[in-house]
């Protein structure tokens, strides 16, 4: 496959280590560092961060458009110039280490996956507003989560060019966003390591997204994902990745991304890894509906354990629950969409709930242990509409 220059690439000018930091109109960048625009009937913006609105996803499609899409920054997207990239393989468990360039990755074989991608704390406002109890960090309501169709590499490809040993343990890539300071703490670039046996099954080096090349805020050049993971072991604008045959480490997996509180050991539970099994309406928050005109309500289930088999959504605040219909594909590693027909009888405040299992029998729950960085929000969510005469 050529490569073909974006329209990004060729408007920021001054380039420094192969990234790129000026403005494309000369000007300061967005106050969050999200380089495409936000409207806020595609998006609520978070500091940093870009939540998408369910609504905007109602007869979309079973991929999340681009333009769409969350964005997730710890800091700002970086614009890295792909043409003068480079991927460098390090680290003690590679017998042949090596650099890689953009060209060089996009003639190898390459694969094309459905993945959905989900911020660790999607769900974290819920903590507050459903459970009364606040967790730390920022406060996503459900769209910190996306499903694209990525096209690149399979990791393992790389990493057996490079020659990695029968002792390798764990592999860790770095991105290209600049470094991470909280409280006053340089936390150095944003990097996670992952065990070699998840590395080498299923993570892949992707480099296009929804049949074009990444966009800046989600990783060009070069991206990793990983299917069923938190979306933080997903590296954005990956520089560097080091394989190691000893135990790997950083701020991402010690301090962050674990579980702190009264339900997990003191020094914290183990580095979060797989997601949960979650459920959302494509509806407003606060959805105004008239009575007795009939809705096609509907949903998106999702599980980092595998398929959804099954999802009741209650349209009484819990009271009693009905099986939907699914719709669409039924990806192991992406969502699953759904649908039901509702005439609200009469006018009023209710409360929708849409609760799924997945195919190893997990089902969401009525309640998420609470922890203090307001990881993991599981629960079944309290979707509020409000009913008015039509």
């Amino acid at each position: 496959m050529p490569y073909e220059k974006s329209r990004h690439e060729t408007t920021y000018r001054r380039r420094a280590g192969g990234i790129a930091e000026d403005d494309p109109a000369g000007g300061a960048r967005p106050s969050s560092g999200i380089v495409k625009p936000l409207p806020p009937e595609l998006f609520a913006e978070l500091e940093t961060n870009a939540e998408m609105r369910w609504e905007a996803m109602r007869e979309v499609g079973f991929h999340v458009p681009n333009d769409r899409f969350f964005v997730r920054n710890h800091t700002r997207t970086p614009i890295v110039d792909a043409s003068s990239w480079r991927l460098r393989l390090h680290g003690t468990g590679l017998a042949s280490p090596r650099d890689l360039g953009h060209r060089e990755l996009l003639a190898l074989p390459s694969v094309t996956r459905d993945v959905a991608i989900e911020c660790a704390g999607n769900g974290r406002s819920l903590f507050a507003s459903q459970q009364h109890r606040p967790a730390t960090g920022t406060p996503w309501g459900l769209g910190g989560v996306g499903v694209a169709r990525w096209r690149g590499v399979p990791l393992a490809t790389v990493l057996e060019r490079a020659g990695i040993t029968p002792d390798a343990v764990d592999v860790m890539a770095r991105g290209l966003d600049p470094a991470y300071v909280a409280d006053g703490v340089d936390h150095g670039r944003v990097r996670r390591p992952i065990p070699v046996s998840k590395a080498m099954r299923d993570v892949l080096l992707a480099y296009e997204m929804n049949g074009e090349p990444l966009p800046p805020d989600h990783g060009h050049p070069v991206r990793l994902v990983v299917p069923g993971w938190i979306g933080l072991a997903s590296i954005k604008w990956v520089g560097d990745i080091e394989v190691s045959t000893s135990p790997l480490s950083s701020p991402w997996n010690t301090v962050l991304y674990r579980m702190f509180g009264d339900a997990y050991p003191p020094g914290g539970g183990p580095p979060l890894t797989a997601r949960g099994v979650r459920s959302a309406f494509e509806l407003p928050w606060g959805a105004v509906l008239s009575a007795g005109r009939p809705y096609v309500l509907r949903g998106r289930s999702w599980s980092g354990g595998g398929r959804i088999a099954d999802v009741e959504v209650s349209l009484d605040g819990g009271v009693s629950w009905q099986r939907v219909a699914l719709r669409g594909p039924d990806t192991a590693t992406a969502w699953t969409r759904w649908q039901v027909v509702w005439r609200p009888p009469r006018t009023g405040p209710y409360l929708l709930l849409a609760r799924a299992t997945d195919e190893t029998g997990a089902v969401q729950p009525d309640h998420t242990p609470h922890n203090d960085l307001g990881y993991l929000f599981d629960a079944v969510v309290r979707h509020p509409v409000t009913v008015v005469d039509g």
